[in-house]
């Protein structure tokens, strides 16, 4: 099976890839977000940039590890404008002239006011010889992670969470064990990522009470 750890290799697996792109509610047409997916190349093998978001009240995803991206503002011409300032914003890392190899499944997520308030989307991008990372106040710590090493069975973990951590989700660990676990909105558009390269991850289900599924999930 190949192992799409070049650029090129993920190149031609993504240019075919038709993504699944979702509207927004009609309750809500204004709740959209982006990321952006940002590989480089090293030493003949593709990395990943991961961010684990600093702790601030309020932000639903305080403290996760994710993607760069935010919502969509008003004065963004598009969801891919908005990943690429928010990038900017997030880490330093502009995206202009970065070549463009492909856009992810929409994903539905959650925001604080209420579940399934948002549509985010997702745009993959390969960034040649990336400046270093310059961080904001928004962003705990930044890394460039292999991509090869997302299939290391030793890195799939159970990311727990409720107030008896009696939710679990899969995870994969990219650092510190009590730190660095990709899980949730993240985690699902690497299914896609993986999945579009030919290279699945395992199947896993997350588990959770019913009552937790209707208040946060459902």
């Amino acid at each position: 099976m190949p192992s799409f750890a070049t650029i090129d290799e993920i190149r031609r697996a993504l240019a075919p890839h038709a993504p699944e792109l979702l509207p927004a509610s009609a309750e809500s047409p204004s709740r959209r977000a982006a990321v952006a997916v940002c590989l480089r190349e090293n030493r003949g093998a593709a990395e990943l940039l991961f961010i684990e978001r600093a702790e601030r009240d309020g932000d639903p995803w305080s403290g996760h590890m994710a993607f760069p991206g935010g919502r969509v503002e008003p004065g963004d011409r598009s969801a891919r404008r908005a990943a690429e300032r928010e990038t900017f914003e997030e880490v330093g890392l502009s995206l202009v002239g970065a070549e463009a190899l492909g856009r992810l499944d929409d994903m539905r997520g959650r925001d604080a006011a209420g579940p399934s308030a948002l549509v985010i989307s997702g745009f993959v991008y390969h960034v040649p010889a990336p400046p270093p990372l310059v961080l904001s106040d928004e962003v705990e710590q930044a890394f460039w992670f292999p991509l090869a090493l997302l299939h290391d069975p030793r890195r799939h973990v159970d990311y727990r969470v409720g107030p008896a951590k009696e939710c679990r989700f899969p995870g994969i660990l990219v650092g510190d064990p009590e730190r660095h676990v990709v899980w949730g909105l993240t985690y699902r558009f690497l299914e896609v990522l993986l999945a579009a390269l030919g290279r699945p991850l395992p199947e896993r289900r997350a588990e959770m009470p019913p009552e937790w599924r209707r208040e946060h999930v459902e």
